[in-house]
Protein backbone atom coordinates (compact mmCIF):
# COMPACT_ATOMS: atom_id res chain seq x y z
CA UNK A 1 0.00 0.00 0.00
CA UNK A 2 2.67 2.88 1.04
CA UNK A 3 4.72 1.42 -2.54
CA UNK A 4 1.34 2.53 -4.20
CA UNK A 5 0.93 5.72 -2.70
CA UNK A 6 4.57 6.61 -2.77
CA UNK A 7 4.20 6.17 -6.90
CA UNK A 8 0.97 8.01 -7.00
CA UNK A 9 2.50 10.54 -4.91
CA UNK A 10 6.04 10.60 -7.67
CA UNK A 11 3.49 10.69 -10.64
CA UNK A 12 1.46 13.32 -8.95
CA UNK A 13 4.61 15.48 -9.01
CA UNK A 14 5.65 15.20 -11.85
CA UNK A 15 2.77 15.90 -13.43
CA UNK A 16 2.59 18.87 -11.54
CA UNK A 17 5.81 19.98 -12.32
CA UNK A 18 5.07 19.76 -16.08
CA UNK A 19 1.99 21.31 -15.63
CA UNK A 20 3.85 24.05 -14.34
CA UNK A 21 6.84 24.07 -16.33
CA UNK A 22 3.97 24.81 -19.50
CA UNK A 23 2.67 27.30 -17.51
CA UNK A 24 5.74 28.72 -17.37
CA UNK A 25 6.91 28.88 -20.65
CA UNK A 26 3.17 30.13 -21.77
CA UNK A 27 3.72 33.28 -19.61
CA UNK A 28 7.28 33.59 -21.05
CA UNK A 29 5.80 33.13 -24.79
CA UNK A 30 3.37 35.85 -23.94
CA UNK A 31 5.88 38.03 -22.08
CA UNK A 32 8.16 37.52 -25.23
CA UNK A 33 5.30 38.55 -27.47
CA UNK A 34 4.68 41.76 -25.38
CA UNK A 35 8.03 42.49 -25.58
CA UNK A 36 8.26 42.46 -29.59
CA UNK A 37 5.78 44.55 -29.78
CA UNK A 38 7.73 47.33 -29.31
CA UNK A 39 9.31 46.21 -32.81
CA UNK A 40 9.75 48.94 -34.64
CA UNK A 41 10.38 49.74 -38.89
CA UNK A 42 12.27 52.45 -40.28
CA UNK A 43 11.55 53.20 -43.80
CA UNK A 44 12.90 56.33 -44.88
CA UNK A 45 11.55 59.25 -42.96
CA UNK A 46 8.81 56.94 -41.33
CA UNK A 47 9.07 54.56 -38.48
CA UNK A 48 6.39 52.39 -37.79
CA UNK A 49 5.32 50.73 -34.53
CA UNK A 50 4.20 47.20 -34.49
CA UNK A 51 1.96 48.20 -31.36
CA UNK A 52 -0.01 50.29 -33.77
CA UNK A 53 -0.92 47.77 -36.71
CA UNK A 54 -2.55 45.64 -34.37
CA UNK A 55 -5.89 46.90 -35.81
CA UNK A 56 -5.03 46.99 -39.67
CA UNK A 57 -3.52 43.28 -38.64
CA UNK A 58 -6.79 42.09 -37.87
CA UNK A 59 -8.67 43.82 -40.70
CA UNK A 60 -6.92 42.84 -43.40
CA UNK A 61 -3.76 40.41 -42.89
CA UNK A 62 -5.31 37.91 -40.34
CA UNK A 63 -7.47 36.30 -42.58
CA UNK A 64 -4.63 34.62 -44.43
CA UNK A 65 -1.67 34.50 -42.24
CA UNK A 66 -3.62 34.10 -38.86
CA UNK A 67 -3.43 35.75 -35.39
CA UNK A 68 0.03 34.32 -34.64
CA UNK A 69 1.30 35.12 -38.30
CA UNK A 70 1.65 31.63 -39.22
CA UNK A 71 0.14 31.09 -42.33
CA UNK A 72 -2.53 29.80 -41.00
CA UNK A 73 -5.61 31.86 -41.22
CA UNK A 74 -9.09 31.05 -41.91
CA UNK A 75 -8.71 31.03 -45.64
CA UNK A 76 -5.56 29.68 -45.86
CA UNK A 77 -6.50 25.96 -46.43
CA UNK A 78 -8.45 27.19 -49.60
CA UNK A 79 -5.54 29.44 -51.14
CA UNK A 80 -2.60 28.42 -53.47
CA UNK A 81 -0.26 29.87 -52.92
CA UNK A 82 -0.10 29.51 -49.04
CA UNK A 83 0.55 32.21 -47.20
CA UNK A 84 3.60 33.59 -45.73
CA UNK A 85 4.33 32.02 -42.53
CA UNK A 86 5.74 35.11 -40.58
CA UNK A 87 7.14 32.82 -37.86
CA UNK A 88 10.14 31.30 -39.94
CA UNK A 89 11.47 35.05 -40.68
CA UNK A 90 12.01 33.57 -44.25
CA UNK A 91 11.28 35.93 -46.93
CA UNK A 92 10.98 35.64 -51.21
CA UNK A 93 12.12 38.89 -52.29
CA UNK A 94 15.05 40.56 -50.83
CA UNK A 95 18.01 42.51 -51.59
CA UNK A 96 19.48 40.76 -48.82
CA UNK A 97 21.63 37.72 -49.64
CA UNK A 98 19.78 33.91 -49.53
CA UNK A 99 19.44 32.98 -46.13
CA UNK A 100 19.42 36.76 -44.05
CA UNK A 101 16.45 38.74 -43.35
CA UNK A 102 15.56 41.16 -45.50
CA UNK A 103 15.43 45.10 -45.13
CA UNK A 104 12.80 46.99 -43.20
CA UNK A 105 12.41 48.53 -47.82
CA UNK A 106 12.02 44.90 -48.74
CA UNK A 107 9.49 44.28 -46.83
CA UNK A 108 7.49 47.52 -46.86
CA UNK A 109 7.93 47.06 -50.86
CA UNK A 110 5.93 43.59 -51.00
CA UNK A 111 3.35 45.28 -48.68
CA UNK A 112 2.71 47.75 -51.34
CA UNK A 113 3.19 46.22 -54.20
CA UNK A 114 1.25 42.72 -53.62
CA UNK A 115 1.89 39.62 -55.53
CA UNK A 116 0.57 38.66 -58.74
CA UNK A 117 -0.74 35.24 -59.00
CA UNK A 118 -1.89 34.77 -55.21
CA UNK A 119 -4.49 36.59 -53.38
CA UNK A 120 -2.35 39.31 -51.82
CA UNK A 121 -3.25 42.61 -53.27
CA UNK A 122 -2.06 46.04 -53.54
CA UNK A 123 -2.81 47.48 -49.88
CA UNK A 124 -3.62 50.75 -51.73
CA UNK A 125 -6.27 51.97 -48.84
CA UNK A 126 -3.36 52.03 -46.48
CA UNK A 127 -0.64 55.01 -45.73
CA UNK A 128 2.78 54.66 -46.11
CA UNK A 129 2.77 54.96 -42.62
CA UNK A 130 0.37 52.28 -42.06
CA UNK A 131 2.50 50.24 -43.96
CA UNK A 132 5.53 50.90 -41.96
CA UNK A 133 3.98 49.88 -38.95
CA UNK A 134 2.81 46.90 -40.44
CA UNK A 135 5.76 45.82 -41.64
CA UNK A 136 6.86 46.63 -37.86
CA UNK A 137 4.18 44.03 -36.97
CA UNK A 138 4.95 41.69 -39.13
CA UNK A 139 8.54 41.63 -37.62
CA UNK A 140 7.34 41.00 -34.37
CA UNK A 141 6.25 37.36 -35.29
CA UNK A 142 9.96 36.04 -35.82
CA UNK A 143 12.56 36.07 -32.59
CA UNK A 144 15.02 36.05 -35.49
CA UNK A 145 14.54 39.84 -35.67
CA UNK A 146 15.59 40.30 -31.88
CA UNK A 147 18.94 38.61 -32.74
CA UNK A 148 19.50 39.08 -35.90
CA UNK A 149 20.11 42.43 -38.35
CA UNK A 150 19.08 42.23 -41.63
CA UNK A 151 21.51 41.30 -44.38
CA UNK A 152 23.48 43.63 -46.40
CA UNK A 153 22.20 44.91 -49.24
CA UNK A 154 24.31 44.12 -51.90
CA UNK A 155 24.76 46.06 -54.77
CA UNK A 156 23.18 46.51 -58.26
CA UNK A 157 26.02 48.30 -60.63
CA UNK A 158 24.74 50.28 -63.09
CA UNK A 159 22.18 48.99 -66.30
CA UNK A 160 24.36 48.91 -69.08
CA UNK A 161 22.81 49.46 -73.05
CA UNK A 162 21.11 46.37 -74.34
CA UNK A 163 22.49 45.08 -77.20
CA UNK A 164 22.71 41.88 -79.70
CA UNK A 165 26.06 40.69 -78.43
CA UNK A 166 24.21 40.84 -74.83
CA UNK A 167 20.99 39.14 -75.68
CA UNK A 168 23.17 35.96 -76.93
CA UNK A 169 25.13 36.16 -74.13
CA UNK A 170 22.02 35.62 -71.52
CA UNK A 171 20.73 33.00 -73.77
CA UNK A 172 24.30 31.05 -73.49
CA UNK A 173 24.06 31.79 -69.60
CA UNK A 174 20.49 30.70 -69.51
CA UNK A 175 21.10 27.08 -70.97
CA UNK A 176 24.85 27.01 -68.66
CA UNK A 177 22.83 27.57 -65.69
CA UNK A 178 20.28 24.95 -66.63
CA UNK A 179 17.36 27.77 -66.05
CA UNK A 180 15.20 25.53 -68.73
CA UNK A 181 14.98 22.49 -66.61
CA UNK A 182 12.50 24.37 -64.50
CA UNK A 183 11.12 27.24 -66.80
CA UNK A 184 11.38 25.34 -70.26
CA UNK A 185 13.36 26.33 -73.04
CA UNK A 186 10.66 29.24 -73.90
CA UNK A 187 10.13 30.24 -70.34
CA UNK A 188 6.59 28.56 -70.15
CA UNK A 189 7.05 26.90 -66.92
CA UNK A 190 7.54 23.68 -68.15
CA UNK A 191 10.51 22.03 -67.79
CA UNK A 192 11.25 18.82 -67.36
CA UNK A 193 11.66 19.38 -63.12
CA UNK A 194 8.71 21.64 -63.14
CA UNK A 195 5.97 18.98 -61.95
CA UNK A 196 8.97 17.55 -59.49
CA UNK A 197 9.19 20.98 -57.17
CA UNK A 198 8.41 21.91 -53.77
CA UNK A 199 8.76 24.90 -51.37
CA UNK A 200 10.56 23.97 -48.21
CA UNK A 201 7.50 22.87 -46.39
CA UNK A 202 6.83 20.58 -49.23
CA UNK A 203 4.23 21.93 -51.02
CA UNK A 204 4.17 21.98 -54.61
CA UNK A 205 5.31 24.79 -56.08
CA UNK A 206 5.39 26.23 -59.81
CA UNK A 207 8.51 28.19 -61.41
CA UNK A 208 7.70 31.35 -62.78
CA UNK A 209 6.26 31.38 -66.39
CA UNK A 210 7.72 34.23 -68.40
CA UNK A 211 5.13 34.11 -70.90
CA UNK A 212 1.54 34.63 -69.69
CA UNK A 213 2.13 38.34 -69.12
CA UNK A 214 2.04 38.40 -64.99
CA UNK A 215 4.57 40.86 -63.35
CA UNK A 216 7.40 38.50 -61.49
CA UNK A 217 6.57 38.26 -58.13
CA UNK A 218 9.02 41.11 -56.62
CA UNK A 219 8.96 43.80 -58.82
CA UNK A 220 8.91 44.51 -62.85
CA UNK A 221 11.79 46.77 -63.42
CA UNK A 222 15.04 45.44 -65.02
CA UNK A 223 16.68 45.89 -61.55
CA UNK A 224 13.97 44.13 -59.99
CA UNK A 225 14.42 40.65 -62.39
CA UNK A 226 18.46 41.36 -61.54
CA UNK A 227 17.85 41.20 -57.76
CA UNK A 228 15.49 37.58 -57.94
CA UNK A 229 18.07 35.79 -59.30
CA UNK A 230 21.28 37.40 -57.48
CA UNK A 231 19.99 37.10 -54.27
CA UNK A 232 17.30 33.66 -54.23
CA UNK A 233 13.99 33.47 -53.44
CA UNK A 234 13.87 31.56 -49.87
CA UNK A 235 11.57 29.09 -49.14
CA UNK A 236 11.51 27.99 -52.72
CA UNK A 237 13.83 25.64 -55.25
CA UNK A 238 15.29 29.23 -56.73
CA UNK A 239 19.02 29.09 -55.73
CA UNK A 240 20.67 32.58 -55.60
CA UNK A 241 23.23 32.74 -58.20
CA UNK A 242 25.55 35.95 -56.81
CA UNK A 243 28.45 33.62 -56.04
CA UNK A 244 28.49 31.91 -60.05
CA UNK A 245 27.06 35.18 -61.95
CA UNK A 246 29.48 37.99 -62.46
CA UNK A 247 27.39 41.12 -62.66
CA UNK A 248 27.89 42.28 -65.87
CA UNK A 249 26.74 38.51 -66.77
CA UNK A 250 23.90 38.74 -64.81
CA UNK A 251 22.81 42.03 -67.27
CA UNK A 252 22.93 39.81 -70.09
CA UNK A 253 20.69 37.07 -68.36
CA UNK A 254 17.88 40.09 -67.81
CA UNK A 255 18.03 40.89 -70.86
CA UNK A 256 17.45 37.20 -72.52
CA UNK A 257 14.59 36.67 -70.14
CA UNK A 258 13.19 40.08 -71.27
CA UNK A 259 12.86 38.33 -74.93
CA UNK A 260 10.73 35.33 -73.36
CA UNK A 261 7.87 38.05 -72.06
CA UNK A 262 4.92 39.35 -74.01
CA UNK A 263 5.41 42.78 -75.31
CA UNK A 264 5.18 45.20 -72.35
CA UNK A 265 6.97 49.06 -71.68
CA UNK A 266 9.84 47.20 -70.56
CA UNK A 267 11.47 44.69 -73.47
CA UNK A 268 10.50 46.70 -75.90
CA UNK A 269 14.51 46.78 -77.11
CA UNK A 270 15.07 42.91 -76.01
CA UNK A 271 12.34 42.10 -78.32
CA UNK A 272 13.21 43.76 -81.46
CA UNK A 273 16.85 42.81 -80.83
CA UNK A 274 15.88 39.05 -80.75
CA UNK A 275 13.13 39.41 -83.75
CA UNK A 276 16.30 40.93 -85.55
CA UNK A 277 18.34 38.31 -84.58
CA UNK A 278 15.44 35.60 -84.87
CA UNK A 279 16.52 34.26 -81.99
CA UNK A 280 15.45 30.53 -81.45
CA UNK A 281 14.88 28.36 -78.47
CA UNK A 282 17.78 26.78 -77.10
CA UNK A 283 18.34 23.31 -77.41
CA UNK A 284 19.27 21.65 -74.21
CA UNK A 285 20.63 18.64 -75.57
CA UNK A 286 23.70 20.73 -77.69
CA UNK A 287 26.29 22.46 -75.67
CA UNK A 288 25.63 25.75 -74.16
CA UNK A 289 27.64 28.20 -76.40
CA UNK A 290 30.28 30.69 -75.53
CA UNK A 291 29.28 34.20 -74.68
CA UNK A 292 30.31 36.71 -76.89
CA UNK A 293 33.19 38.13 -75.38
CA UNK A 294 31.89 41.63 -75.68
CA UNK A 295 29.78 40.95 -73.16
CA UNK A 296 31.95 40.43 -70.38
CA UNK A 297 33.47 43.94 -70.32
CA UNK A 298 31.18 46.47 -69.25
CA UNK A 299 29.73 48.36 -72.45
CA UNK A 300 30.22 46.34 -75.48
Amino acid sequence: METKFMKSSLLLGAASLLLMSAVSWAQMTKYQEDQRLNMEAHVGKYTGHAADAQANYRRYCVGCHGVEGDGQGENAQWLDPQPRNFTLGQFKCRSTPSGTLPTDEDLYNSVGRGFDRSVMPIWNQLTNQDKVDLVAYVKHFSSKWTTEKAGEVFPIPAEPEVTADRVKAGQALFQKLECWKCHGVEGRANGPSSDTLQDDQNRPIKPYNFTEGSRPKCGSTDRDIYKIFMSGLDGTPMPSFIDNVKPDEAWDLVFYLRTLQPKNAYNMKERAIAKQLGLKPIDPNAPAPAAPAASSGGQP
